[in-house]
């Protein structure tokens, strides 16, 4: 981004806060749910689902849910777990409603981060 600035030079007007807020935010979620190239993919050549969890300051627990195709990966949607007991059955169960989104006959494998961590 700072060499992309520094090519096109001082002139450079940065993004205004409701541009920041409203439009590209628009733009950039309209990019996001727009799926059907992905869709299309996951068909023809099967992809692969990741979850990915974290924590923030405030000690709340998200999942991320993402797929990974030929074209790359996409974010497709996120949980907030922190309500929930971090059991092995209720990852199961969020992990089985997704790929059932996806389409179990698309998905060839699926990668978590420290599954190992659930109870079951």
């Amino acid at each position: 981004m700072i060499e992309a600035i520094g090519r096109y030079g001082a002139g450079l007007k940065p993004s205004s806060y409701y541009e920041m807020r409203v439009s590209l935010l628009q733009k950039d979620l309209n990019y996001t749910n727009d799926l059907k190239g992905h869709k299309e993919s996951w068909v023809i050549h099967c992809c692969s689902i990741m979850l990915d969890a974290s924590t923030d300051r405030r000690c709340r627990s998200i999942i991320n849910f993402m797929v990974n195709c030929f074209l790359g990966i996409m974010f497709v949607k996120s949980i907030d777990i922190s309500f929930f007991v971090k059991s092995g059955d209720k990852i199961y169960n969020l992990l089985y409603k997704f790929v059932e989104e996806i389409g179990e006959q698309n998905v060839v494998q699926v990668i978590t981060d420290n599954g190992s961590n659930y109870m079951y």
